[in-house]
């Protein structure tokens, strides 16, 4: 007899504050080659990443296309089964479960707390069920009646801006701002606690996404959720995120609130990503360069010594070739804000204009 409940094993949290802690992540996919598909290396797509998220509050998981961001989200979901490190979560009850360690019965017990907003609201939608059916899947599979199903998915559908009877409609039928509305009543429909927003408007208009994002905001508020929010785009993650964790190659380079990261960064490719985020004010356009950085992105598979970022880096030391960094507190004692670099608390790098 299989037992439904989570092992629950002798872990705690860092603080009791926090109802998500990764610690110590990788996720390392093989590289397979020849008549025998023989493992002659590994794409280290995620590389030992440690960051915490507190209860009802917003994480920004930052960086350029390739960095493991959207890993981490799937890593999270349990989408992969990852190469090492633990995902703690601390349920309603108190009680903290390895999201890691479990599997099977134990795994889907635990599946209606954390769901995920996926970027494309046309791929994400199954086109061969109605907005009734993609909604109310997993309420099916849980084994709720259907007369109860119709009621919960039509008051959804009112609280995310769309009418109760286009539950009938199929997918191809709305517009992506209205098939993302049906995505997000999806990944409530649970009643979760985390919710995992992968580039959630990015294929959305500009117009649409500051509805999305609004409606996000409220949706948090009123269920009292916490997010992960995956996107490239600085801009948005400035508005609705608390904290952000910058990531490059796999790793976590900073980790800081939103008006500290956009203040004052302490990571040399935090200030490139920030030397590109557009200004408001016209009056301050010509005031700061973009800085354009030199070569490509480090190769996961084979990464370069020391720290990943020392070839592209204007600040490049020879230690910076040679010793790899660690994550380090910088700042105030009663600061939180990390950096992986070796002249985090030395470097006068420059934030963005203060609008």
């Amino acid at each position: 007899m299989i037992n439904e409940a989570p092992i629950m094993q002798n872990l705690t949290m860092s603080s009791p504050d926090n109802i998500l802690e990764i610690r110590d992540l990788k996720m390392h996919f093989p590289i397979r080659q020849g008549v025998f598909s023989q493992i002659t290396g590994y794409v280290k797509a995620v590389d030992g990443v440690s960051f915490s998220i507190k209860q009802g509050e917003t994480l920004g998981l930052v960086g350029e296309s390739g960095c493991g961001k959207t890993t981490i989200g799937r890593c999270i979901m349990r989408a992969y089964d990852v190469t090492a490190g633990q995902m703690l979560y601390q349920a309603e009850d108190g009680s903290v479960v390895d999201l890691a360690s479990i599997d099977g019965q134990q795994l889907r017990a635990l599946r209606k707390d954390i769901r995920m907003i996926f970027q494309d609201p046309y791929s994400s939608l199954n086109p061969r069920m109605t907005v009734f059916e993609n909604i109310s899947e997993a309420l099916r599979v849980s084994g709720v009646p259907r007369s109860v199903m119709q009621d919960r998915v039509s008051a959804m559908l009112r609280r995310v801006g769309l009418r109760p009877e286009y539950m009938t409609r199929y997918p191809h039928a709305f517009s992506g701002g209205e098939r993302q509305r049906v995505v997000i009543a999806r990944s409530l429909i649970t009643n979760p606690r985390i919710i995992v927003a992968d580039e959630a408007v990015s294929a959305l208009d500009v117009s649409v996404r500051a509805q999305i994002l609004n409606l996000m905001q409220e949706l948090q508020e009123e269920f009292k959720l916490t997010y992960l929010f995956i996107s490239h785009d600085l801009s948005v993650i400035r508005h609705i995120c608390d904290r952000i964790a910058v990531m490059y190659v796999g790793n976590l380079v900073e980790n800081a609130t939103g008006d500290e990261l956009f203040r004052k960064p302490k990571h040399p490719y935090t200030e490139a990503l920030l030397s590109a985020v557009p200004i408001n004010d016209p009056r301050d356009r010509g005031k700061r360069d973009r800085i354009r950085l030199i070569g490509e992105v480090a190769d996961p598979s084979n990464p370069p010594s020391g720290c990943y970022f020392h070839p592209r880096c204007s600040y490049v030391d020879e230690r910076c070739s040679i010793d790899t960094p660690h994550s380090k507190r910088v700042g105030d004692a009663n600061s939180h804000r990390t950096a992986k670099c070796h002249f985090a608390e030395e470097l006068d790098l420059r934030g963005v204009i203060n609008d």
